[in-house]
């Protein structure tokens, strides 16, 4: 106790801490379990495993691989990733020097806020925006400022771009295929991007975990391949998407040495090294699976994104067919509620079906009349949703 009663206690909570709520995701996600209703809601994305990730990966752990990786991952994995970079973007980085094995995507960009940022810098984030991304960044007094797209197509406004600069701004983050809009920014706005961080010396941070959830015949730009660009592009991505298993934690970053260097200290100190048994499961993945499967991927994907989309339209939730990711927006202006949170709690009671507040990727106030959906789903799964969004 303080000897003098009119001392504030030093037990306290931290600065950030009160202003920190469970996401509007988990929050729906938990809602959703509890009336055991179809959750649309988090991108758990629980189609099968491929069997050679699956089987490498119980192998592994028969095979004692239970310890401690190198702080930046096995061998094998990182070989498997740079090959990866080499064969889709010809991209070459250095196995043993360019790539951190991740806890996640989301550990890789724990790891480069760490490394690369001060209390506060200033990172651009484009709205719609994945909230862990900001959260994140907020979390270590990095300060996220806002570039809103274009509604209702999501386009980039380089004017938008040009504004959030300032004296403080050290990166942009970038989410393509972007979490929540299923936005696939276009070489021409990519290429704006790249002229705004070398002009202002910049880093450019990408999210690229939906890469292979691209559609219409459409492919992913690695924004890296830009001239000019990968110097100072950090990219972050990972097998969570791909593979089915957003729980193994295994993701990746690939940036130059002197990057990387630092994100393996900061990575190891948080995570010591992403689970040893599941990195060989992913590095199977990688080496065994054909090229056919990563389109299939995509035509699976887009049938289920056809399914969705014209369930939500029959439902008077107009949705904005996205090119990339597996997420829907969708205008819930029909729904009662005064919030997007209120309208997606009524949903859910209404159909069992979930989905999350628009408003967890916008700014306050914005999103209000938005709901989003998920639909990397099981097709039994998915289909019963749409057959109950339908009734609405």
């Amino acid at each position: 106790m303080p000897t003098n009663p009119a001392a504030a206690s030093r037990l306290a909570l931290s600065h950030l801490a009160p202003a920190a709520i469970q996401s509007e995701i988990r929050s729906m996600s938990v809602a959703c379990d509890a009336i055991g209703g179809i959750n649309l809601a988090q991108g758990i994305c629980d189609t099968p495993v491929p069997a050679p990730v699956r089987e490498a990966a119980i192998q592994a752990i028969h095979d004692g691989h239970n310890i401690y990786t190198r702080l930046d991952g096995i061998g094998r994995l990182r070989q498997a990733i740079a090959a990866k970079q080499q064969r889709d973007y010809a991209l070459d980085y250095d196995p043993e020097r360019e790539i951190l094995v991740a806890s996640g995507a989301t550990g890789g960009l724990h790891a480069a806020a760490m490394a690369l940022l001060n209390p506060g810098d200033e990172v651009l984030v484009f709205e719609p925006f994945y909230g862990y991304h900001v959260s994140m960044l907020a979390s270590m007094r990095v300060n996220p400022i806002l570039v809103p797209l274009a509604e209702p197509d999501f386009a980039l406004d380089p004017g938008a771009l040009k504004a959030a600069i300032t004296a403080r701004t050290r990166a942009i983050l970038l989410n393509t295929p972007a979490n929540p809009s299923g936005k696939v920014f276009s070489r021409a706005e990519l290429g704006m991007i790249a002229d705004t961080v070398l002009e202002h010396d910049l880093f450019l941070i990408t999210d690229e975990i939906y890469e292979y959830f691209v559609y219409d015949g459409a492919r992913h730009i690695a924004p890296a391949t830009l001239p000019g660009m990968k110097e100072r592009t950090i990219v972050l991505s990972g097998f969570s998407k791909t593979f089915s298993v957003t729980g193994w934690r295994v993701g990746y970053a690939t940036a130059g040495e002197k990057w990387i260097a630092a994100m393996a200290y900061f990575h190891d100190l948080t995570y010591i090294c992403a689970p040893s048994a599941l990195q060989h499961g992913a590095a199977a993945g990688l080496e065994q699976l054909p090229p056919s499967f990563y389109s299939q991927l995509a035509a699976d994907h887009q049938s289920k994104r056809a399914r969705i989309v014209s369930a939500l339209s029959a439902a008077g939730l107009t949705p904005h067919t996205p090119a990339g990711a597996y997420y829907v927006l969708a205008d819930a202006t029909r729904l009662h509620g005064k919030t997007s949170a209120e309208k997606a709690r009524r949903l859910l009671a209404a159909t069992g079906v979930a989905s999350v507040a628009g408003s967890a990727f916008f700014r306050p106030g914005r999103g209000e009349n938005l709901l989003r959906f998920c639909f990397a789903k099981k097709d039994n799964d998915l289909d019963e949703a749409c057959a109950r969004l339908r009734k609405l």
